[in-house]
């Protein structure tokens, strides 16, 4: 079996390439109640996408820990302001649209907004996760952070901010700057990560651009470690135009690459209480043919 403590599981279950390809879910999963009950049945983990995108709805919580085992574990992407990237105002609730008045057409990011507005967020979005948190589903609530967020005073700073507005929360830090992992600056970043208690994110990217990080496997948090595989499609990283992001994901990882990385997540199964594996190649059915591949290498690597 998969050692019990390392979970692996996809990005969203609910892209519109992996419905349509057809090779996942059964032709009788039609509803979305029926796609995560399918979903959970063959892996015990998921990242939620679909609050980066938009403040979630804890109604919307409160069905998918109604609809998926006792065990099973949800890690939800923050949402997108809170990470420093642009935002468009139409993803808040119609109220805080409202409370911007002439500015709730115009792109915005954090530190341009009202507090009032921005305490207001980020109390909806914890009550947004209240009802898997109560059910004792929630994993980490993962921040992706900007790419233009360098490490400096200000990024520093605002990092720190988050993860006092989350207390009472396993966050994760995704970076996606070179400059946190660049030379001396790595160790230093292991080391602030561990003190603040914050889940280190092992990723593994395509490699060569300035919005990339190395793979660094490393634990900062003794409960949880969280890798994430993106694919190393160049390519389709930085390409201008496409229609969703699945494309910018393209990409099958080798049985030969994910068995090169089965050693180093299972040695941080060992320096961790449970490690988190999430597939966020998510063009079509990639994410959960690899997601099942690197599984039954790990199953062969226990021994």
């Amino acid at each position: 079996m998969t050692p019990p403590n390392i979970l692996v599981g996809t990005a969203s279950w609910t892209d519109k390439t992996l419905i349509a390809c057809g090779r996942f879910y059964p032709p009788a999963c039609r509803t979305a109640e029926q796609r995560l009950r399918f979903y959970a049945q063959e892996f015990p983990l998921v990242e939620v996408d679909s609050s980066f995108y938009a403040m979630p709805l804890p109604q919307t919580a409160q069905l998918w820990a109604e609809r998926t085992p006792q065990d099973f574990v949800f890690n939800v992407k923050a949402f997108r302001l809170f990470t420093g990237h642009q935002t468009l105002p139409t993803t808040f609730p119609r109220d805080l649209q409202k409370a911007l008045g002439e500015d709730a057409g115009r792109t915005v990011y954090y530190d341009k907004l009202p507090a009032e507005i921005r305490d207001e967020l980020w109390r909806r979005f914890m009550e947004a996760l209240a009802p898997l948190k109560h059910a004792g589903k929630l994993g980490a609530v993962q921040f992706q952070f900007a790419p233009w967020l360098l490490r400096n005073r200000a990024s520093i700073a605002h990092v720190e901010h988050c993860v006092v507005k989350m207390q009472g929360h396993v966050v994760a830090a995704e970076f996606r700057h070179g400059t946190w992992f660049h030379g001396e600056h790595l160790e230093r970043t292991i080391a602030w990560e561990r003190e603040l208690g914050l889940v280190h994110t092992v990723v593994d990217s395509p490699q060569g651009f300035a919005n990339c990080v190395p793979c660094v496997w490393d634990v900062t948090n003794p409960k949880l470690a969280i890798v994430r595989l993106h694919g190393r499609n160049k390519e389709t990283w930085n390409k201008k135009g496409l229609a969703a992001s699945s494309a910018r994901f393209d990409y099958w990882y080798s049985a030969d690459e994910l068995a090169a990385m089965a050693p180093e997540i299972r040695h941080l199964g060992t320096l961790a209480g449970q490690v988190h594996v999430i597939f966020n190649t998510n063009f079509e059915d990639q994410g959960q043919v690899n997601a099942r591949l690197m599984r039954g290498l790990l199953r062969v690597n226990a021994g």
